[in-house]
């Protein structure tokens, strides 16, 4: 069996074909388990968890032409720490996404520096750049992309299959992360039974079930009605507060931008500021 998603063609593994989870509960929140003393235990020995250093991104528009390119991104610099919940937000154009698909390994800078939990991408081989993706960090997509054919479970198991993990971890940390954005009951069903936000909690799901340093969600409310991103954003600023998630995403949701800390502001390519202007968190 294959599934054809965009760029990528994945063929399933027998036990994701054969997939019959069992789906314990684990209570209404992650306290104590395995996955809140790894994130806590790991984000205490740290401070910058990602920096990046003058970077820009320059896009050739047509390579028979010297010089003909255009430019994304310019010499931008911002720091985060571990456990921050931080707003890249702009006008459609500004670089959000170009900033954020740089952060995450999906592309590589043009010039300047990024690491990741002390790694210099710019470093790292294609193989490299997989591994900290597959590792270090957690995507959350605007169209959710999730696999269709999937159950919820089996759409946030499907990390951990990538990575290895052994059938009962598997199980184990899919009911964690499950009842965690509040869809235990709703494991077995696949995505066209789903409303917008309950699928974008499974991408919630999904995005920290592998135990990541930092989460990157790409205009995560865009396509949810008031309700539902407020939802959404509750359980994000709790997955922060209560696990000590790092959360990067870009938007120019005003829901959502009164509910930050710290918003970093672009308007072409370029930084123009970066302040602690948000509401509280409180």
């Amino acid at each position: 069996m294959q599934v054809h998603f965009g760029f990528a063609q994945c063929r399933l593994s027998t036990p994701l074909k054969n997939a019959s989870l069992r789906m314990t509960r684990f209570g209404n929140s992650f306290s104590g388990t395995a996955l809140e003393q790894n994130v806590l235990e790991r984000d205490s020995d740290m401070e910058e968890l990602v920096q990046v250093e003058k970077v820009s991104r320059r896009f050739t528009l047509d390579h028979e032409k010297d010089g003909a390119c255009v430019t994304a991104l310019s010499d931008a610099s911002l720091s985060v720490s571990a456990g921050e919940f931080l707003a890249i937000s702009g006008p459609s154009g500004s670089g959000k996404s170009t900033l954020l698909n740089l952060i995450g390994c999906i592309d590589k800078p043009s010039a300047g520096t990024i690491r990741i939990d002390g790694v210099d991408t710019s470093t790292l081989k294609p193989n490299g750049m997989t591994r900290l993706r597959r590792e270090k960090i957690g995507f959350v997509f605007q169209t959710f992309n999730l696999i269709p054919v999937f159950t919820a479970a089996e759409n946030v198991e499907y990390p951990l299959l990538i990575q290895g993990v052994g059938a009962s971890e598997r199980s184990k940390r899919v009911a964690e992360a499950l009842d965690g954005v509040g869809l235990a009951a709703r494991a077995n069903q696949r995505p066209d039974l789903l409303s917008g936000g309950e699928r974008q909690r499974v991408a919630v799901a999904r995005a920290i079930v592998h135990r990541p340093a930092l989460v990157l969600a790409d205009e995560p409310t865009a396509n949810l009605d008031t309700k539902n991103a407020t939802q959404l954003i509750d359980l994000m600023h709790d997955l922060n507060k209560r696990l000590g998630l790092t959360f990067i995403f870009s938007t120019h949701d005003a829901r959502l931008l009164e509910h930050t800390e710290r918003i970093v502001r672009l308007c072409d390519g370029q930084v123009i500021s970066d302040s602690n202007e948000g509401g509280s968190r409180g």
